[in-house]
């Protein structure tokens, strides 16, 4: 087994462990600065929206040697003014884009761009897009992603609880806002494939989520039977034993999406990959930050103001407060959980199955122990016995 295999066996067992849930103030603090700036990064820069939204128009000329600078260039200044953004494609031809442009004021720009390509004008493809046209995409974007969320929440309560649900929600809000700002503080352009990345990381974030609520949800089965372990416990206990599948998982998919971000987009000139790898590789990362230190930890705050789990933390305490107590007057170190103290029902819920196995397999073995250390029975005297030897060293065969 490799080391990253032993360690994830070993975080799932519970004998290491990093205690995420008791410094839960340190990740909302971090959490609440980023957040900030990217909310005070959207409200300064604004996002840079594409024509899909805007409204503008698009032209596209056939394979030239002018640089993408150049043209953009001479685009604004035939645009008056107007902000242009070029790039070059794959087959040496140039991708012209310019935002509130109407059918009027997109003709002399066709024309500028032919005379400097040294081209006719009717071999530069142009399309308009429409103001409202682009406000009716932003209004679908918009609604489709209320519905996500409406669906995730619901989805939780149901098969979770509603405090799960709620801390989902937080999460993924706070990655929604995370990708936004930064997007604003970059100045990428927001287009549809934008929100296609949008989604599909609010539905990753959500699978990671969900992968350490089940485990918590697994694990917190009868807790409050016990008196070893609070709810806060047993949440970092599930949190340790996922942390490894999610790093592996995180790790793997951001990969590709680097690729096209800082060599497809930035080494190649693809410029046409920012929109979506950018808000892939921002929210994977998001994501993954949200589940172990935002969900997680909320859902323990949130559970542990329910009375019968103040009701647990108090007998835990003072269960772990008396054994320190003995263990003081005996000069000995107490016990970690005071497995000799427990009570026929205290017993951690995760690891019952361990333990009646544990304990069916040292009584077999027991059995067994009895049986072979038992003594020989010694001989008796046969005189006192009629008939108990009879028979004995008389040949084989019939009696004659």
């Amino acid at each position: 087994m490799s080391r990253l295999g032993s360690l994830g066996a070993r975080l799932y067992r519970g004998e290491v462990g990093y205690d995420f849930v008791a410094k839960r103030m340190i990740w909302y603090g971090l959490s609440i600065l980023i957040t900030i700036t990217a909310i005070v990064g959207l409200s300064v820069r604004g996002l840079h929206m594409g024509i899909e939204f805007s409204g503008g128009a698009v032209f596209t000329t056939p394979k030239t040697s002018i640089s993408a600078d150049d043209a953009r260039d001479k685009a604004e200044e035939s645009a008056d003014g107007h902000t242009a953004i070029a790039q070059k494609l794959g087959n040496g031809g140039l991708r012209i884009q310019i935002s509130d442009l109407d059918t009027e004021a997109a003709q002399p720009v066709q024309k500028a761009l032919a005379k400097e390509l040294g081209v006719e004008s009717s071999k530069i493809n142009t399309q308009l897009v429409g103001p409202s046209w682009g406000e009716e995409i932003a209004k679908k974007a918009w609604q489709g992603l209320a519905i996500f969320m409406l669906l995730v929440v619901i989805y939780l309560a149901i098969a979770f609880e509603w405090r799960m649900a709620l801390a989902a929600l937080i999460a993924l809000v706070h990655d929604l806002t995370i990708t936004v700002g930064v997007y604003a503080l970059v100045g990428f352009e927001v287009t549809p494939g934008t929100v296609i990345g949008l989604l599909t990381i609010l539905g990753y974030s959500l699978y990671d989520t969900v992968v350490v609520f089940d485990g918590l949800r697994e694990s917190s089965k009868g807790l409050t039977k016990q008196t070893r372990y609070t709810y806060s416990e047993i949440a970092n206990r599930s949190l340790n034993g996922t942390l490894v599948r999610s790093i592996n998982t995180t790790v793997v998919a951001l990969l590709p999406v680097a690729a096209l971000l800082f060599i497809g987009g930035g080494f190649l000139g693809a410029g046409m990959l920012n929109d979506i790898s950018l808000a892939l590789f921002v929210g994977l990362a998001a994501g993954a930050y949200s589940s172990i230190f935002i969900a997680t930890p909320l859902v323990a705050d949130l559970k542990e103001r329910d009375p019968q789990m103040k009701a647990l933390a108090t007998r835990v305490r003072a269960k772990r407060a008396a054994a320190a107590a003995r263990a003081e007057s005996s000069g000995k170190a107490a016990p970690a959980d005071d497995a000799d103290d427990e009570d026929p029902e205290d017993v951690d819920p995760r690891d019952a199955a361990d333990e009646e196995a544990e304990r069916e397999e040292a009584a077999a073995a027991g059995v067994v122990g009895q049986r072979g250390t038992q003594p020989a029975r010694p001989q008796s005297s046969t005189r006192n016995q009629p008939g108990r030897n009879r028979g004995r060293g008389r040949p084989s065969g019939k009696r004659r």
